[in-house]
C-alpha cells in the first residue's frame, strides 16, 4: 500500500468562497476516491512555504500535482499575456520546491492538467500563456459539456510510461496553456491533433503527467483508472 500526497489547491479568495467564507486547501474527491478504491492511502498536502516542502515528502511515497490556476510567467521568464488567467505564486513556489524535494527523494510524481505544466516549467520549459497564441482548431477546453465526458483525441507514444493506453485514446480537457518549449529531460509521449503536447515522462526521475483529467473520468473509462494504478504501484 502506497501512502499518496495530493498537493493540496489553495481558496483564497474569501468574498466569493463557496466554503462559508473560509480559506481552505482542498482536492477534488475523485482523486481521494480512486486511491482508495485501488487500495492506497491518500492525504492532501497544504501549501506551505517552500522550504518546509521537504518535510512534506518525508510523510509520503508518492506525489501527485493536480489541475488549478494558471503558472505565474515569472517562472519561465515572461511577462502575462492579456488573456493571462488567474494565477497564485505562492502555490506556485511551494510545488516546485515540492517536486524539487520529491526528486531529490526518488519519490514518483504524477501530473495532472496544470500538474503538467508545472513540471515542465520545473525543467525549464515554456507555456502558451492562452491557446489564442497558436493555431490550434481544437477546442482544449470542452466546457459546457461535462467533464466526465471524453471530447478530443490523443496519440499516445507506444513505447512509453502511457504505452498501456489504446494508441488513439479519447480525452476530456479542461485547459486553455499548453506546452511551448518542452523542458530537458522531458519526452512527449502523447500528442493531441494539432500537434501540441498531451503528455510527458521522465522514467529515471519517476514522473509521468497528462494534461487530461483522468480523475474524472476513472470509474467510466478503464484505462484512465489503469493510470492511477500505474503510478501507484509501478511508477
Amino acid at each position: 500500500m502506497a501512502i499518496i500526497g495530493i498537493l493540496g489547491t489553495p481558496y483564497n479568495v474569501i468574498e466569493r468562497s463557496p466554503f462559508w467564507w473560509n480559506k481552505v486547501s482542498y482536492t477534488r474527491q475523485s482523486f481521494i476516491d480512486v486511491f482508495q478504491d485501488l487500495g492506497h492511502t491518500a492525504i492532501i498536502l497544504p501549501v506551505d512555504q517552500p522550504e518546509n516542502a521537504e518535510k512534506y515528502m518525508k510523510l509520503v511515497d508518492k506525489i501527485v500535482l493536480t489541475g488549478g490556476a494558471d503558472i505565474a510567467p515569472r517562472f519561465y521568464h515572461e511577462e502575462p499575456h492579456q488573456k493571462l488567467e488567474t494565477t497564485d505564486p505562492i502555490r506556485d513556489a511551494f510545488e516546485l520546491a515540492a517536486v524539487k524535494a520529491a526528486i531529490n527523494e526518488n519519490k514518483a510524481i504524477l501530473g495532472v492538467c496544470r500538474g503538467l505544466q508545472l513540471l515542465n516549467v520545473y525543467f525549464g520549459g515554456t507555456l502558451y500563456q492562452d491557446l489564442s497564441q497558436t493555431s490550434s482548431k481544437i477546442k482544449h477546453r470542452q466546457s459546457p459539456t461535462p467533464q466526465e465526458i471524453p471530447t478530443h483525441h490523443v496519440t499516445i507514444k507506444k513505447n512509453s510510461s502511457l504505452g498501456f493506453l489504446p494508441e488513439e485514446y479519447l480525452v476530456n480537457s479542461f485547459h486553455h496553456q499548453v506546452i511551448k518549449d518542452l523542458g530537458q529531460d522531458l519526452t512527449a509521449i502523447a500528442h493531441a491533433a494539432d500537434g501540441f503536447v498531451e503528455a510527458i515522462e521522465n522514467t529515471d526521475k519517476r514522473l509521468v503527467a497528462v494534461q487530461w483529467h483522468p480523475e474524472c473520468t476513472w470509474q467510466t473509462e478503464h484505462f484512465d483508472k489503469e493510470i492511477f494504478k500505474y503510478f501507484a504501484e509501478e511508477l
